[in-house]
């Protein structure tokens, strides 16, 4: 790809960028949120036309005018976002635009051979469910396998991966790792956009890094320690991800008592305090998300106590939670946390509307006034407030659902997955914003498959398996040993 440009409305993306890709190579594409990756991959999909530059695939002049063409060329994309069909099952999204069809029968599809062979394709990333199954009924972290699957089954030269490890466990993310350095064996070329530097350290031949829409610096991953890449990223070095202090707490502001629903959980309890960053850890599918479900009021639970301030509340439903001064930051913004066809400005004050409202008339000039200073205090980049969020990278996204609650003042955050593609300076932001929201007296409720996080940012740690809390350790007890001791189910003797 030679000095590709693009822009788009209020915004450079790139600028006259320069990314080569060796056959068989494992390259790791890297930068901030907004630095312009997912435009350069969505350029090389032909999902966008560039304004400028020319791209070539084995010294052939490439004009990428959809992602057809890019598709027959060779070139797979598992993006940030995940690309599935919820309504259709597994098999059918493994085969969408080319279904196994029955011999002589045009047109007629092989269900059971492409049962058959979506299984196949499953079974090395040790995914075991039935591919007759909805993809919509599974979780996150499932969905994402499944889409890496489609990607790597259509024998691809190039696959670019875009957060692929965001959303999966540890022993998820080493399964894929060794599955892509299978396929650099057989002389697939991939392209790996992450935050996570773990990861890069692990699998990358070489290291691109982009800073707001330009070319850094491309090196050998081992001439780069992390440090550098770092500082290449954000212009400037950082040492120190975690600036949580150990701070005193003050009184009970959220006390659950047996909370339970059927299938979901059994018997959870738990008291948090003003000013306390209380982490939930757990392994995937552990009910760990279905807990803040329950306690959001988008799940409502079969029986159990809920005080908030000391005061039992009803919360069935999201709008009561609201009102109760409970903000939900959901593991899957896109789907869940935001209204992607509608603006920056629109998302941000969906629940503060009547607030600033009289007699039925928003007062449009204060509420615009409001969100400008959080957009500054959460430095969102975005061409305007009236762009829509679906135009914004993952980061930016996750920003504009933490501006909503901000507005509305919460007393209680629930962040799930709080930095799930985010890349480490916005890292930094949101941990620095759930330090302040704690001095303020705020309650927060972290739910986080990264084990550092979870480590470094509690005061107290909450472990899930199967529904309920089997451990509760003080922040200087816990190791990532200890927790995951309580996080592994135990079978029963004799069994």
């Amino acid at each position: 790809m030679e000095q590709v440009s693009k822009s788009f409305p209020g915004v450079q993306a790139l600028q006259g960028v320069d990314f080569a890709l060796r056959a068989g190579e494992v390259h790791a594409l890297v930068g901030e949120n907004g630095a312009g990756k997912s435009t350069l991959i969505k350029i090389l999909a032909g999902v966008h036309r560039p304004d400028a530059g020319r791209i070539w695939l084995r010294d052939r002049l490439i004009d990428a005018r959809t992602p057809r063409d890019m598709m027959d060329a060779g070139v797979r994309v598992i993006y940030q976002e995940l690309n599935l069909i919820p309504g259709l099952s597994v098999a059918e999204n493994l085969f969408l635009g080319r279904a196994i069809t029955r011999r002589g029968l045009r047109g007629i599809v092989d269900w059971p051979a492409m049962y058959r062979r979506s299984a196949a394709i499953l079974e090395p990333f040790g995914l075991r469910i039935d591919p007759r199954v909805r993809v919509g009924t599974l979780g996150v972290a499932y969905q994402q396998i499944v889409e890496i699957a489609k990607a790597v089954s259509c024998d691809a030269a190039i696959v670019a991966m875009d957060e692929p490890t965001a959303a999966l466990t540890e022993g998820e993310t080493d399964t894929l790792l060794r599955i892509i350095d299978d396929l650099r064996r057989r002389g697939v070329s991939i392209i790996y956009i992450s935050h996570r530097l773990d990861d890069i350290r692990r699998i990358a031949d070489r290291v691109t890094v982009l800073r707001d829409g330009r070319h850094v610096v491309t090196a050998d991953q081992r001439d780069l320690p992390a440090d550098q890449i770092i500082r290449h990223m954000v212009g400037r070095s950082v040492s120190e991800f975690y600036p949580k202090e150990a701070l005193p707490v003050g009184d009970v502001l959220l006390d659950v008592e047996g909370l339970s629903r059927r299938g979901v959980c059994q018997d959870v309890s738990f008291r948090l305090h003003r000013g306390e960053i209380l982490g939930v850890a757990g392994l995937a599918g552990s009910g760990r998300t279905e807990i803040a479900e329950l306690l959001f009021g988008r799940r409502r639970a079969d029986r159990g106590t809920i005080r908030v301030g000391g005061r039992v509340v009803r919360i069935r439903s999201p709008r009561q939670a609201v009102r109760h001064g409970v903000g939900l930051i959901p593991e899957d913004r896109k789907r869940d946390g935001l209204v992607l066809s509608m603006s920056v400005l629109d998302n941000a004050t969906l629940c503060v509307l009547r607030r600033h409202a009289t007699g039925g008339l928003i007062h449009a000039r204060r509420i615009r006034q409001l969100v400008q200073n959080v957009v500054r205090e959460l430095r969102l980049k975005t061409a305007s407030l009236a762009q829509q969020v679906r135009f914004l990278s993952g980061g930016n996204q996750q920003k504009v659902v933490l501006a909503r609650w901000l507005l509305h003042d919460c007393r209680i955050y629930i962040f799930d997955e709080p930095t799930r593609g985010v890349d480490v300076g916005a890292k930094r932001e949101i941990y620095g914003l759930m330090e302040d929201l704690a001095r303020r007296g705020a309650g927060i409720i972290m739910i986080s498959s990264d084990m550092p996080e979870v480590l470094h940012m509690s005061d107290r740690i909450l472990v899930v398996c199967e529904g309920r809390i089997t451990g509760q350790l003080p922040r200087h007890a816990a190791t990532q040993e200890a927790i995951l001791q309580l996080a592994v189910p135990r079978q029963e003797s004799g069994s």
